[in-house]
C-alpha cells in the first residue's frame, strides 16, 4: 500500500494505494511527486501509467490530517504537496497517462487535468468540492478537461461530470469497462513507448511549451484564495462539518 513505483521497463506504472478512498496525507503528495519525477528521470522510461487501487482514483487531500494538525502547517503543506504532485505529472519528461476510475475529485482532478491523456472506466466521474469544503483550487487543470461555462458552473454548484461526458468532449480517450482499464491504459502506452524515445520526449517538452496557460502559475493563484478562506474561517468550518457527517463519501479538497 501507499504510492509505488513499478519501472524498469519503457513503460512505467505509479500506482496510487491508500485506503479507504486515496485521499492523500501531506507526505503522500510528496512521495507521489517523487514517484513521478523518478519514472520520467530514467531514460529506459518511454511513458508513464498513474493509476489507483481500491475504491476510486483519488479523493484528494486527506482532512483528517488537516483537521487534526494545529496551525495552519498542514494547511500550508497540502498546498504544496499538491503543488508539487500536479507539476510533476505535468512535467514529467514524457508522457502521463492516468488510468481513471470511480472517483477522481479535487486533487484527483489535478492529477488527471494535468496528464496527457486519460482513459477511464465506465464508473468513473470526476469533480471538485472545493465550494462546499471552504477550499479552491484545480479549477485551472478541471478546465483542461471540460469547456469553460461547464467548469464553472462545476465550481460553483460542486456538481460532477462522468467519463463518458468527458469522452464526448474528447478530453478522456477512451470509456471502458472497470476490469478491462488497465488493460485499456496500458494498450495506449504501448502505442506511445513504440515511438522514437528522443522524438516523443521531444514533443511532451513542445507541447507544453505551446499551452496557452502556464498550469502552475494559475494553480498558484488559485491556492492564495484557498489560503484566505482559511483565515477567515470558512475552511475549517465547513471541514469540520464534511468531518462530522462521517458518510465515508469521499470528496475532499485539492488544496
Amino acid at each position: 500500500m501507499g504510492i509505488t513505483l513499478h519501472g524498469g521497463g519503457p513503460i512505467a506504472e505509479v500506482v496510487v494505494d491508500v485506503p479507504p478512498v486515496n485521499a492523500l496525507t501531506v507526505s503522500g503528495w510528496f512521495e507521489l511527486a517523487q514517484a513521478v519525477q523518478e519514472a520520467g528521470h530514467d531514460p529506459g522510461t518511454r511513458v508513464v501509467v498513474l493509476r489507483a487501487e481500491g475504491r476510486g482514483f483519488n479523493a484528494g487531500v486527506d482532512v483528517k490530517e488537516m483537521q487534526a494538525t494545529s496551525g495552519h502547517g498542514a494547511l500550508v503543506g497540502a498546498n504544496r504537496g499538491c503543488f508539487a504532485a500536479f507539476a510533476a505529472v505535468y512535467e514529467c519528461e514524457v508522457p502521463v497517462i492516468a488510468a481513471v476510475h470511480g472517483f477522481c475529485l479535487g486533487g484527483g482532478v489535478g492529477l488527471a487535468g494535468n496528464a496527457d491523456i486519460v482513459v477511464a472506466s465506465e464508473d468513473a466521474y470526476f469533480g471538485l468540492p472545493e465550494v462546499d469544503r471552504g477550499a479552491l483550487g484545480a479549477a485551472t487543470h478541471l478546465a483542461r478537461l471540460v469547456p469553460q461555462h461547464l467548469m464553472r458552473a462545476m465550481v460553483y454548484t460542486c456538481r460532477n461530470v462522468t467519463a463518458a461526458e468527458l469522452h464526448a468532449f474528447g478530453s478522456v480517450l477512451e470509456v471502458v469497462p472497470r476490469d478491462k482499464l488497465r488493460d485499456a491504459a496500458l494498450e495506449v502506452a504501448s502505442l506511445i513507448a513504440g515511438k522514437d524515445p528522443y522524438v516523443i520526449r521531444r514533443a511532451k517538452e513542445s507541447l507544453n511549451g505551446i499551452d496557452p496557460i502556464d498550469v502552475k502559475r494559475s494553480y498558484r493563484f488559485e491556492q492564495g484564495f484557498t489560503f484566505e478562506l482559511n483565515l477567515m474561517g470558512s475552511g475549517d468550518r465547513h471541514r469540520d462539518a464534511f468531518l462530522s457527517r462521517g458518510d465515508g463519501a469521499p470528496g475532499e479538497e485539492a488544496g
